[in-house]
């Protein structure tokens, strides 16, 4: 069994209050989770209005179906309308 980690660090431009923040990355979480199944939780600049880093939590049989689902992940945040992805961290376990 493995797990996998991903960690994305996003800006939100255009979030000029943490309650915008907050209704992006609710977004963003809810799209996530029903798209891929996975866990996911804002794991750091809770206080910060624009800039948040997303942890994402996979478990898989082998190490080449939990990557490819985290890469998907990676790929499907590039394209969320009100975030910009500046850097992504993938872990294995």
């Amino acid at each position: 069994m493995v797990v996998g980690i991903l960690k994305l660090k996003l800006q939100i431009p255009k979030s000029n209050s943490l309650k915008r923040k907050r209704m992006v990355l609710k977004s963003i979480k809810d799209r996530v989770r029903n798209n891929f199944n996975v866990s996911v939780m804002e794991a750091d600049h809770q206080d910060k209005w624009q800039v948040t880093l997303l942890a994402f939590a996979c478990i898989g049989p082998y190490s080449g179906l939990v990557n490819s689902t985290l890469s998907k992940i990676v790929d499907f945040t590039s394209d969320v309308n009100g975030a910009v992805l500046l850097d992504y961290e993938m872990e294995m376990i």
